[in-house]
């Protein structure tokens, strides 16, 4: 069967299609559902008309049965139709959630500062949508014309007010987003700010404390916190217009639906029998508009969470799976790199070209804002806006695979985060905990001792963000999981930016650990004092390659640079005899 246009428009809509079956058995039960919809307007005319006048208490009973049955099935299937639906909701979900989770970190990692998680809240938002009272009323509407049909049978100035009812409940459906829609989504967005803008700042409530700096927060939060109350208030005010209009429609048309039918009872063009039936039946005709027009927010906010996750998934389609690799020696080469960040002219890196034997320590030195974490990320080609190429092995590490690259690499960033888990998880790198293993990092990296000292060793809780340790623990546990497995290639950012000389004295020994093991080491460092143990060194000044050699030559170098150039001497004249 051919795929139609609109379901090869994106990789979303491809999912949809594949799930076009458990669509079709419930439109199936939706059938079932809305024809036998028509047993009360049925069972009405029958008792109204016929056994009301024959007086037969038997005809009664068999109609009542039939009624019963009927209405057994109606529920069985509408049972049905909604438990088809989670589930296929559940089907969507696991089919796009791995996608969705991964796909978060990619935009995270090309526009930092954003809402990745709001990829994933989008998701729940369209899975719930599936299942809930929206979705019914788009696959009950279409039924309205054949309610509207029958009542056209009843008598057509039933079905003339039935099509004035709908035309209105479709105005109001369409007025209802256009004036509730744009507030919501304007509060919305004030919360997440303001929520966001608290967060940050418990996160340094140390520094907000000691300081007193509350009391500026304070000003701050409460001008974010009036405006976010303010267009509350209107998005309310909104909603709750369109809810009164909502209801005044709908009792409105059952009042003069009744009055209708009993217009025409007066007339003699209709039985009374008819009159309540056609009373319930045009009720069921414009129920699904209705129930448009009540839920219509929910509506909108599942198109408007459907798009971002297409724009997403469009924006960071399926990485071919790269072809398999030997096993990494380490050997790095850095061709014509260029780094540059969007709305900034001049690039932070600018064309760097270098290339470091497998099993060297390089050192990367030069003054703050020089590019050196920069540096680092592009290494680990986890920056995003990059010219040139930087190799593994003569392979561009863009072609790797991540899962198959990750045990050959480590990376301590300069901010380190760990997650909430124990030690060992977080050494392990979330993975399968390898006991051996995790206690082989740490001992390299010198905190074996210290974690034996906690009170549930490497069971240890982390706490959200490794809270639970000092800075300098923080870092040697993210050295730990830097160095896990034995890596080939390893770039540490500032290492020993929080550690105290038994820190850094382990730092030393687990680098010449990783040189006597082969792994190609890169250190970031201000600090001279630990250069020593490198066999490279490179410096960068304002985004370019001072000097690149080994660590006598360059430090060699720039001490030569650094001294002053002795005075000339001053000539000696001579005394001229008087």
């Amino acid at each position: 069967m051919k795929t139609p246009a609109f379901f090869e428009r994106s990789e979303l809509t491809r999912v949809l299609w594949g799930l076009r079956h458990e669509f079709a058995v419930a439109v199936i039960f939706t059938i079932v559902v809305n024809v036998l919809m028509l047993t009360p307007t049925l069972y009405m005319l029958q008792v109204f008309d016929r056994v009301l006048v024959s007086h037969s208490s038997f005809t009664l009973m068999a109609l009542t049965l039939v009624m019963l049955f009927f209405f057994l099935v109606m529920s069985f299937s509408e049972w049905m139709r909604s438990r088809l639906l989670v589930r296929t909701g559940v089907k969507l979900d696991s089919l796009l959630n791995s996608r969705v989770f991964r796909t978060c970190f990619e935009r995270q990692l090309r526009q930092p500062g954003g809402r990745p998680a709001q990829s994933l809240s989008d998701l729940v938002n369209v899975r719930q949508f599936l299942t809930g009272n929206g979705a019914f009323a788009f696959m009950d509407a279409p039924w309205t014309p054949i309610y509207i049909m029958v009542l056209f049978l009843l008598h057509p100035f039933l079905g003339l007010v039935s099509i004035v009812f709908s035309i209105v409940f479709v105005v109001a459906a369409y007025f209802s987003g256009k004036v509730v829609h744009q507030p919501l989504e304007v509060a919305a967005t004030a919360n997440m700010e303001l929520g966001a803008f608290v967060q940050n700042k418990l996160k340094n409530s140390e520094v907000v404390e000691s300081m007193g700096m509350l009391g500026g927060l304070r000003r701050l939060w409460q001008k974010r916190h009036s405006k976010a109350l303010l267009l509350n208030s209107h998005a309310q005010d909104a909603t709750s217009r369109m809810q009164a209009m909502t209801k005044f429609l709908q009792y409105a048309q059952q009042s003069l639906a009744l009055a209708a039918g009993a217009l025409l009872v007066i007339e003699g063009e209709l039985s009374p029998g008819a009159m309540i039936a056609a009373n319930v039946l045009m009720g069921r005709a414009t129920q699904p508009l209705g129930v448009l027009v009540s839920s219509w927010r929910s509506v909108l906010s599942a198109k408007d969470a459907f798009l971002r996750l297409e724009n997403l998934l469009e924006e960071n389609p399926v990485r071919p799976r790269g072809r398999a690799h030997a096993p990494l020696s380490g050997r790095v080469e850095v061709a014509q790199l260029v780094a540059k960040v969007p709305g900034r002219e001049s690039p932070i890196l600018k064309s760097l070209s270098f290339s470091v034997p497998s099993g060297s320590v390089v050192g990367v030195v030069g003054p703050s804002g020089s590019g050196k974490s920069t540096l680092a990320r592009c290494l680990m080609g986890i920056w995003p806006h990059v010219e040139g190429s930087v190799s593994l092995d003569g392979e561009s590490i863009e072609h790797w695979e991540r899962d198959e690259l990750g045990p050959y690499v480590g990376y301590l960033p300069q901010d380190v985060e760990l997650f909430e888990g124990t030690i060992a998880e977080n050494v392990a790198r979330f993975g399968e905990v390898d006991s051996a293993k995790v206690i082989e990092a740490c001992k390299r990296a010198g905190i074996h001792d210290m974690i034996l000292r906690f009170p549930k060793g490497y069971d240890t809780p982390m706490g959200v963000a490794g809270g639970q340790l000092s800075g300098g623990q923080r870092q040697r546990v993210g050295l730990a999981r830097a160095i896990y497995g034995n890596p080939r290639f390893v770039v540490l950012d500032e290492p020993n930016a929080n550690l105290d000389d038994v820190g850094e004295a382990a730092l030393l020994a687990a680098i010449r650990d990783l040189k006597q093991h082969g792994t190609t080491v890169f250190l970031i460092t201000h600090r001279t004092n630990i250069i020593g143990v490198t066999d490279l060194l490179l410096v960068l000044k304002e985004g370019t390659i001072a000097l690149f050699g080994s660590t006598q030559e360059v430090l060699a170098r720039l001490k030569a640079a650094a001294t002053p150039p002795a005075p000339t001497p001053v000539p000696q004249i001579a005394a001229v005899p008087a």
